[in-house]
């Protein structure tokens, strides 16, 4: 199917590593020219190497950190005019309440909610004055099945999801689509971190977090690989797509239907 991206320009954000890397694979792949954000410009650089080597497409990188005051506005207009907007950045600890503090929940929603609101406040003005754009918010199943082990996360993917439902209505009556993916567990370094913070509450050693992964019951036995969540999100991105906003898609196997989901 061609997903008609040839010559779209899209930023992915937290495209170094992961699921952003990812999806930034698959953009380059249909033909998209490319700005990837992070915060550490050598793994910019190394994503940038890989996709070069597969695709003959334009890679701009940003090292910043979306968290700042400021740097929303600074990516957008380095960034220029964009087609799509992939909101990716930001790792939220896992940890209940009472493990995670003041200042460790505020920069975790510095980052992914704030990070994600200030962007797409930027992104989606300039898209609305042309007419055309979508915008893919990569939030987490963490907001559909909220679980006290993982309490940041729960409410910030809550609020996104919500923020994506309402923007994706109303950004229809100028031309542009808001979308969501949730990803359940997918196989990251990010899978690994978290699974080690509740290997540590539970057991008390970082060190046996596959020993969680084993009890999972995760459907097809497996996490979810990145390119299969990046292969939605340029779905998403595309004309194909052309009637999808305000929605969310969930991409975890049926886990959050399952007894014992992660």
């Amino acid at each position: 199917m061609d997903l008609e991206l040839v010559g779209k320009t899209a930023l992915v954000t937290g495209g170094s590593r992961g699921i952003g890397r990812a999806v930034a694979a698959g953009l380059a792949g249909e033909g998209c020219r490319l700005h990837l954000a992070g915060r550490t410009l050598a793994d910019l650089e190394d994503a940038r190497r890989e996709i070069l080597a597969l695709h003959q497409v334009d890679v701009a990188l940003h090292a910043i950190d979306l968290s700042e005051q400021g740097a929303a506005p600074r990516l957008a207009a380095a960034c220029g005019q964009l087609d799509i907007l992939v909101n990716n950045a930001g790792a939220i600890p896992g940890g209940s309440i009472d493990l995670i503090d003041d200042r460790t929940w505020k920069r975790a929603w510095d980052l992914k909610v704030f990070g994600y609101v200030g962007l797409m406040r930027e992104v989606l003005a300039r898209m609305q004055e042309r007419g055309q754009g979508v915008i893919v918010n990569v939030i987490g199943t963490g907001g559909e099945r909220p679980a006290a082990h993982y309490i940041a996360g729960a409410g910030a993917n809550s609020a996104l999801m919500a923020m994506t439902r309402a923007l994706g209505s109303a950004s229809v009556e100028h031309g542009v689509r808001v979308v969501g993916v949730n990803p359940g567990l997918v196989e990251t370094d990010r899978m690994v971190t978290l699974l080690s913070q509740r290997a540590r509450e539970r057991f008390g050693d970082a060190g046996r977090w596959r020993e969680l992964l084993d009890e999972m019951n995760l459907p097809f036995g497996r996490p979810a690989r990145s390119s299969e969540v990046a292969d939605i999100v340029c779905f998403l991105a595309s004309s194909r797509a052309s009637y999808i906003s305000g929605t969310i898609v969930t991409i975890d196997g049926g886990a959050v239907g399952r007894s014992r989901a992660f």
